[in-house]
């Protein structure tokens, strides 16, 4: 028998019966031999047998026992099963998988089955048949690994128990997770085994037993007091709180909380033997822990507690005294069943959030990296503020959840109700998911950028959850070159500018986990203040655009008289209309508007113009781009404001809190009259412009440009640490390589070649951007050549002028066509420009020698990849010659005499003035603005778009610039502006919604009305005599007279509108003026309800018209219509009203003959004005 062979005696035990048994039976041993012997101890650290092939064949056959006692055959051999080392399964096993030896196939199907019912489109474990064994250990920071002789795996465990530690075990069912089971490799995050069940114990462990009597909580309390030098306790109680594995300073520790019916006791764990308690313990059990040493925690107030040593142990029991036996520990305690959280009742400056346990499965992984989950496809989840959790939670895992905040509505962008943990927090896996991870579950980093964050600045719970949202938010709408660490860098910054820099109080860790009653940076939270809500600029055009049309109602684009419009008037009218919408929901927030339900946050990258508009920059993303009208405040200008200039912002990356969006509509219509306007049928063309307004104030910096960095640098605004970490970065990139973007220019040296030259100028007027006949976008700008062109080795952008860079003045045009017309929108006049041709060393491209270049009549054309930089520093000379042109006011334009004129003006009125003979789709013909200014004088401006662009921005309420406009005198005297071919206009300032209405026009006095030039004025005064009144219904189609349903011209239109005009007399004291009422203000004026309205307009049908001419005499007739428009006149005495000054006839020569004798005299035509409004 002693010379058998081990394999021979170890394959006899089982009687194989087939030559696969023989050989898998050979494998077992063999493998036992290689990577499980002598794993195997007694409890001296001895081998258990004599020999080693005795060992290993007692052992090989303890395990086909344990393994057949798992089958659901128990009298065959797993054939289908192989053993598998733990070296083998991190090497070869590249896909995740779970293994189960005890399912049938009916009920592997079924289990699939289950899984996707409850969690439908996720793919379940593929099995694989594998045996896996090994030795249970603990390795760093408290993991429970397992190890054979050929390596070790990280382990999960579900409520381990302290006897399986240093035991040899077989896992009958388990699940491997490679690290790149997500399908994203991470290398420094190797695979982990999952065990499911609990594991069978392949031999017996050395005797349990207490060292010394354990003692209540309440006599450990007082024991603790005494503080006497060498005292070791042991204590036993109800495990009420683990708190989560931290690691400070290299130092990991956790704390665990024992109680009973009166005391409570907490015990520090930092002994790297011992931090593999933790997995241990659940809530709810009795422990008993031996061989503890009371120490002083200062973190903690300078309190006493218990710590374990070298020689504590943990053991589980229910009788308090008596350790527990050998066998498999008990099932953990329950949790209390599921119940809904109810909702907390805040605070008006904080909402309390409410302490719960809770018992749930993952239904949605919305960020690991931030700790963001769903739970039962209805509560949030926020695991931020604990330590990150080593396994990665999967769609299926089951939780228990004690002592973790309820919170209601923290963030609109999450569930209303959301469970956030604490360090008091304990979160338990009770099932592993039998479901992969998908790669949507990585919204953020997995490297835990924003929790770090979190950590060091301790922001609230609701401005996090919102950085989280914004995060993977931006993701998809930044530029593609964006890193995921940048993302969230930028996610945080924008959170701090949105809500505010200010830092709460350091977070106490350990008055956290310790103190009672308990309060953390979770206790309180901030759920009544109104969060920002990010859109993408795609999102934010497809929906301005689906609202233009879609809230788009003609009859309000119209007049309140509008019924009696004609047909021209009528679609007139709706040629042209503008929507605009604040930022800021607070504004004017429409009915059924769901893009505004919060205030609206954009993020981009200021860029030149592209495109057909070339009058504004774009503000740009990865989904798409928008104009944008911004203007800037500047020092130089009056009134302190003026149109974007600087070059800098071109390449930052920029954020936009206060902004308005404007849709502009327009229409080519024939209605054919007002009851047809629900009829879309009759709109023939239409087209809508979207653009944005702001201002630079409204404009936060996120990462700024290389020339914003010099601009920003240079005005102060960096402090003494930024410039030197910059410095220090730019040393770098010299040192390592050579950098696109250089930190400073070089001067010429014989040692590197200059890559570009350049020039400062000084702009002094520009024309308009004109379509040639090439179908390419031009203009000319006129400037002064401040000094001589230099050659640099580096693209000195906007950094100060230096002495050398001026001289001899010199005048120039320069051409920008194609390409280079996109710098329209930033070169104004008195502005001083650098002009950079990179990629060249060759002086002569823009030297003042090079022959007749620079003569006054030739223009230098700029190329496509030339740069022009804004010059704000600069030297004594070049700041006295910058200053910007001076404006005219519209009272100086309406007093002066020169032909072309530049002057700025607010826009209080616009009218489009469409060609209706051209065809569909040039809507923007003409247009017709009425601009004034702080005196109250205005002027009508016409600009016709043939050849130039149309430009944003020419709304009512904005303050715009108009250089070179024709000034004209009509034939009635009136004094009037039209544009040329080099006029160009922009957008000074921009009307700001948050100031409401414009103040109420001034009161004026009717003698000087005509000597202020005011178009719009109130005046105050009595009725003198009526006129005439006027009362009819005309045919919509050929405006003839309609009388008793038939038309006088016989044009056989059943479509008719009621017309009404009344002309009186009306003085102030200081002189009269003729006044006529139209439409709606006729009826108010008279002073009739509607009924008596509506009574009135059939009573005149039936004749078609009436006329009354009063002259202010006492009538009495016998005709009642006509005697009830008398009486009515009769009634109206004073008068309280805006009006319009109508065109005024020149001075006219009358003959006057007295008694023999005519005279002949020049009398001026009375006063005429038109009703706006009766006050």
């Amino acid at each position: 028998m002693d010379d058998m062979d081990p394999v021979q005696l170890f394959r006899d035990q089982f009687n194989p019966q087939t030559e696969a048994e023989v050989r898998w039976l050979e494998e077992l041993f063999h493998f036992v031999r290689e990577h499980l012997w002598p794993l195997k101890t007694g409890p001296q650290g001895a081998p258990c047998c004599q020999t080693a092939d005795e060992g290993v064949s007692h052992l090989s056959a303890t395990l086909l026992k344990r393994i057949r006692g798992k089958m659901s055959n128990t009298c065959s051999l797993p054939l289908s099963y192989r053993p598998v080392c733990i070296s083998e399964l991190l090497s070869h096993q590249r896909l995740a998988c779970v293994s189960n030896l005890s399912w049938s196939t009916s009920e592997e199907r079924a289990s699939a089955e289950e899984a996707t019912a409850l969690l439908p489109g996720q793919r379940t474990l593929p099995r694989a048949h594998l045996l896996l064994m090994g030795r249970l250990t603990h390795g760093r920071d408290g993991d429970w690994t397992l190890t054979d002789r050929s390596g070790s795996i990280r382990c999960e465990v579900l409520s381990p128990s302290p006897l399986w530690m240093g035991r040899l075990i077989f896992l009958p069912s388990w699940h491997y997770i490679p690290h790149d089971a997500s399908g994203q490799a991470q290398p420094e995050a190797p695979g982990y085994v999952e065990v499911i069940g609990s594991p069978v114990l392949l031999c017996p462990g050395p005797a349990q037993k207490l060292s010394s009597n354990p003692v209540a909580i309440g006599e450990a309390a007082a024991l603790i007091h005494d503080r006497v030098p060498g005292l070791r306790l042991s204590i036993f109680g109800q495990v009420t709180s683990v708190c989560p594995l931290l690691v400070i300073s290299g130092t990991s520790f956790f704390f665990l909380t024992l109680s009973d019916e009166m005391h409570t006791l907490p015990v520090l764990v930092k002994k790297n033997s011992k931090l593999w308690w933790g997995q241990c313990v659940s809530l709810g059990e009795s422990v008993c822990v031996t061989a503890l040493r009371v120490c002083v925690l200062r973190p903690w107030g300078e309190k006493s507690i218990l710590c374990v040593t070298d020689h504590s142990e943990i053991h589980k029991t229910h009788d308090r005294r008596r350790p527990p036996e050998e066998d498999t520990p008990p099932d953990p305690a329950p949790l209390p069943p599921k119940s809904e959280p109810r909702r907390c009742e805040g605070e008006p400056d904080g909402k309390e959030s409410q302490v719960i346990s809770y018992q749930g499965t993952v239904t949605e992984v919305v960020s690991a990296g931030a700790g963001l989950y769903v739970m039962d496809r209805k509560l949030g989840l926020c695991l931020a503020y604990q330590p990150e959790l080593k396994r990665k939670l999967r769609v299926g895992d089951a939780l228990a959840l004690h002592h973790i905040h309820f919170l209601y509505q923290p963030c609109p962008d999450f569930p209303p109700s959301m469970l956030c943990t604490c360090l008091r927090s304990t979160v338990t896996v009770t099932k592993f998911s039998a479901v992969l991870a998908s790669d949507s579950d990585r919204n953020c980093p997995d490297d835990g950028v924003l929790q770090r964050l979190l950590v060091e600045r301790n922001p609230d719970v609701s401005q996090y959850l919102w950085t989280c949202h914004l995060c993977s938010q931006l993701r998809h709408s930044l530029l593609p070159s964006t890193s995921p660490q940048c993302t969230c860098l930028l996610s945080w910054k924008l959170m701090e500018v949105a809500f505010g820099q200010g830092q709460r109080s350091r977070r106490d860790i350990y008055a956290e986990m310790l103190d009672k009653p308990h309060t953390c940076p979770l206790t309180q939270y901030d759920g009544d203040s109104v969060q920002l809500q990010y859109v993408s600029l795609s999102e934010l055009s497809d929906s301005l655009q689906e609202d233009c049309w879609a809230s788009l109602c003609l009859s309000s684009l119209l007049p309140p008289d509008g019924g009696g419009l004609t047909r021209a008037q009528m679609n007139a009218a709706l040629a042209w209309s503008s929507r605009t919408l604040r930022s800021d929901p607070k504004h004017k927030l429409q009915p059924g508007e769901t893009l505004r339900q919060r205030p609206l946050l954009l993020v981009g990258v200021l860029e030149l113009p592209s495109g057909a508009s070339l009058h504004t920059l774009q503000l740009r993303d990865r989904t798409g781009a928008i104009a944008c009208v911004i203007t800037e405040t500047t020092q130089e200008k009056p009134a302190g404001h003026s149109a974007a200039f600087n070059t800098a912002w071109i390449g930052c990356l920029v954020c936009v809190q206060q902004f308005t969006m404007v849709t502009e509509r327009f229409l080519q219509s024939d209605f054919p009259s007002y009851q047809h306007l629900n009829k879309h049928k009759f709109i023939t063309y239409k087209h809508c412009s979207i653009y944005l307004q702001f201002s630079q104030e409204s404009i936060h910096i996120l990462s700024p440009s290389v020339a914003m960095e010099i601009h920003l640098r240079d005005k102060g605004e960096e402090s003494r640490e930024e410039e030197e970490e910059k410095e220090t970065v730019a040393r770098k990139r010299r040192e390592t390589a050579e950098d696109r973007e250089p930190s400073r220019p070089l001067r010429l040296s014989p040692v590197t070649a200059p890559t570009c030259v350049s020039v400062v100028l000084r702009v002094e007027q520009k024309t308009g951007v004109m379509w040639r006949e090439d179908a390419e976008a031009s203009f000319s700008v006129t400037a002064t050549v401040i000094g001589p062109v230099k050659a640099w080795g580096r693209d000195p952008k906007n950094r100060p002028m230096k002495d050398f860079e001026t001289g001899n003045e010199k005048k120039v045009t320069l051409l920008c066509s194609g390409a280079s017309a996109r710098w329209f929108p930033l070169l104004q006049p008195g502005r001083v420009y650098r002009l950079v041709a990179s990629g060249t060393h060759d002086v002569s491209v823009l030297a003042a020698d090079a022959g007749p270049r620079w003569g006054q009549d030739v223009t230098l054309p700029v190329q496509p990849d030339w740069k022009f930089h804004t010059l704000t520093q600069l030297l004594a000379h070049a700041c006295h010659c910058s200053a910007c042109p001076a404006l005219s006011t519209v009272s100086q334009v309406l007093d002066g005499s020169a032909d072309v004129v530049s002057f700025q003006g607010f826009v209080s009125d616009r009218i489009n003035l469409n060609d209706s003979t051209r065809d569909a789709g040039q809507a923007n013909i003409g247009v017709r603005l009425t601009v004034c200014d702080q005196s109250g004088r205005s002027l009508h401006v016409f600009l016709n778009f043939n050849r130039n662009q149309y430009p944003p921005g020419l709304l009512p309420g904005n303050t715009l610039l108009m250089s070179a406009f024709r000034r004209r005198v009509s034939r009635s005297g009136r004094v009037y502006c039209s544009n040329i071919a080099v006029s160009w206009v922009a957008v000074l300032r921009v009307r700001d919604e948050r100031l409401g209405d414009r103040p109420p026009a001034p009161i004026m006095h009717l003698a000087l009305w005509t000597q202020r030039s005011r178009t719009v004025g109130r005046v105050k005064g009595h009725v003198v005599c009526f006129l005439f009144m006027q009362l009819q219904w005309n045919c919509f189609e050929c405006g003839s007279v309609y009388t008793q349903s038939s038309c006088s011209a016989q044009c056989r239109s059943p479509s008719v509108v009621f017309d009404c005009t009344v002309k009186l007399v009306m003085e102030d004291g200081t002189g009269q003026a003729h006044i006529q009422f139209t439409g709606a203000l006729v009826r108010q004026l008279l002073g009739l309800n509607c009924p008596q309205w509506e009574g009135l307009q059939r009573a005149v049908k039936a004749r078609g018209h009436i006329q009354v001419y009063p002259r202010g005499l006492s009538q009495a007739c016998d005709d009642r219509l006509l005697d009830f428009l008398l009486l009515c006149a009769e009634g109206v005495n004073s008068l309280f009203l805006t009006c319009n000054i109508d065109n005024q006839a020149k001075e006219e020569v009358k003959m006057l003959r007295r008694g023999k004798r005519d005279f002949l005299t020049r009398m001026a035509p009375p006063l005429k004005l038109t009703c706006l409004q009766i006050h």
